[in-house]
């Protein structure tokens, strides 16, 4: 009997450990999951746009009330969701140099440093865009220096994502607000750095820069499946292949890398991809389309601003799964789009290219040319150059060929010597070099070819790396283009 109660008395009191170890454990979750959550870019150091109503979102436990105080005095109150989500808005105010602080009360406390309010954007893409002020392998950032000198900018945020690819949508990266500093802007995007640089100096406000971009990558990638689901072709995958391509597969990198920002009130977006689309770009029009149509969508704004750049010169005849001429016709999409679709615009970089590497080292010229086009169109900036002259009309007379453009803000095109990339054919689709005329004060081209009698078709830069020299009044180089729809 002895040695009975003797158990019964152990095993009470083991299962009361248990009891006690389960109820800790219990605890433990309850107050893990009780914790008030932001998602890492809403953190010290941030900048958020100016006069807005600016999206906050977290987590926190279910049914718990979220305050959030602003130290410029605005204010908001929500109330978690089952799943414990919340999400609301916080007015800003216009943009200074004030250090700000932002409280986040839940279940625990939050507070947010250092914080700016002035002008935000986000910028993506491929390698030309991810490519660093530092430069990338042997390739180098023209006057890359000269921006280093000056990188001591705390007005200027840099939030660089992490690279990511992700089977499912993501609600968070992994990374933090950087002051612009002598370290930070070297491992920053190029383009979106000197962008920042541009519209600091003429808006004398804070900017903060996002970037989310990863070298190779085809826009497929960018892309919610949803939206892609009505092609035929595309292959979908339930897992993250091992292979180092992954951040090639369709949706991956939106979901990784642009569905986490969600609706992180921004001023527009920068966009620098094309190049791993080259060898089959029928399509690229159509998901150029989806692509703004979806980040739009996520953002919440019909008429957010989208500006591009098309694909730089470079001679992917050099690689075997380059194609001459096809690179071409991503620009001309890429064009097509800008002149389409509202609030959009391309940079042309005929002239900013190199044909022996395809990360070129002008990223200043297209920075600036993105920056001129943001401070006219969204910032109402006058007698800023923002869009290059684009091919208008032709008309055959006799043997030649009449060019007419459309030109912007007293815009012409200059006559110069040896004008390269202008080409004529007959009904026989054999393209030869053209004699160049300009009339009318540089408004108009006449084309001739002793080769070609009875001219049908012109084609500019259709060439396996073209790189122009026809001047503008602008500086602004035209974008390659022809008149016919034969296969390349």
């Amino acid at each position: 009997m002895k040695l009975l109660n003797g158990i019964l008395t152990f095993f009470s009191k083991s299962m009361k450990g248990v009891r006690n170890c389960f109820f800790s454990i219990f605890l433990i979750t309850i107050s893990l999951q009780a914790q008030t959550k932001l998602p890492s870019f809403f953190g010290d150091n941030m900048v958020l746009q100016q006069k807005e109503n600016v999206a906050f979102w977290g987590n926190d436990s279910p049914n718990s009330v979220i305050t959030i105080i602003t130290s410029w005095g605005s204010k908001a109150k929500v109330i978690t969701d089952e799943n414990g989500h919340w999400k609301t808005s916080v007015k800003t105010k216009k943009g200074s140099f004030v250090s700000e602080t932002i409280s986040v009360k839940g279940s625990s406390s939050i507070l947010l440093k250092n914080v700016l309010i002035g002008e935000v954007w986000f910028c993506s893409g491929q390698s030309n865009m991810e490519m660093a002020l530092r430069g990338f392998r042997k390739s180098k950032v023209l006057n890359a220096q000269k921006y280093i000198d000056i990188a001591d900018k705390k007005t200027i945020r840099l939030f660089n994502t992490p690279r990511t690819a992700s089977v499912l949508p993501s609600n968070d990266v992994n990374s933090e607000w950087q002051e612009s500093n002598k370290e930070s802007v070297k491992k920053f995007s190029a383009i979106g750095y000197i962008f920042a640089v541009e519209l600091y100096k003429k808006l004398n406000v804070p900017i903060g820069i996002i970037e989310a971009s990863w070298g190779g990558t085809r826009i497929e990638s960018w892309i919610p499946k949803k939206d892609l689901l009505k092609y035929k072709g595309i292959n979908f995958f339930d897992k993250l292949p091992k292979e180092e391509n992954k951040q090639k597969k369709p949706s991956f990198l939106y979901n990784g890398m642009i569905h986490p920002f969600q609706n992180y009130t921004v001023k527009g977006v920068l966009w620098y991809q094309g190049e791993s689309n080259r060898t089959q770009p029928n399509s690229y029009k159509d998901f150029m389309k989806d692509l703004i149509d979806a980040w739009r969508r996520q953002w919440k704004d019909d008429n957010l601003p989208f500006y591009f750049v098309q694909i730089a010169p470079f001679d992917y005849s050099k690689n075997k799964k380059g194609t001459s001429i096809r690179p071409n016709l991503i620009r001309e999409a890429q064009l097509q789009i800008a002149q389409e679709i509202n609030n959009t615009g391309v940079v042309v970089t005929t002239d900013a290219g190199d044909c022996n590497d395809i990360h070129p080292s002008k990223k200043e010229i297209v920075a600036k040319r993105l920056s001129n086009l943001a401070l006219a169109k969204q910032y109402r900036f006058k007698n800023l150059s923002n869009r290059s002259a684009e091919f208008k009309s032709f008309k055959i007379k006799n043997d030649e060929i009449i060019l007419k453009f459309k030109f912007f803000k007293n815009d012409k095109l200059i006559s110069s010597k040896n004008v390269k990339g202008f080409s004529i054919a007959g009904a026989d689709k054999i393209f030869y070099p053209a004699n160049i005329e300009f009339r009318k004060n540089g408004k108009q081209v006449i084309l001739s070819s002793k080769k070609v009698r009875k001219p049908v078709a012109v084609r500019y830069g259709f060439e396996a790396c073209f790189e122009s020299n026809l001047e503008t009044k602008s500086g602004l180089p035209i974008s390659v283009f022809r008149t016919d729809q034969w296969q390349p």
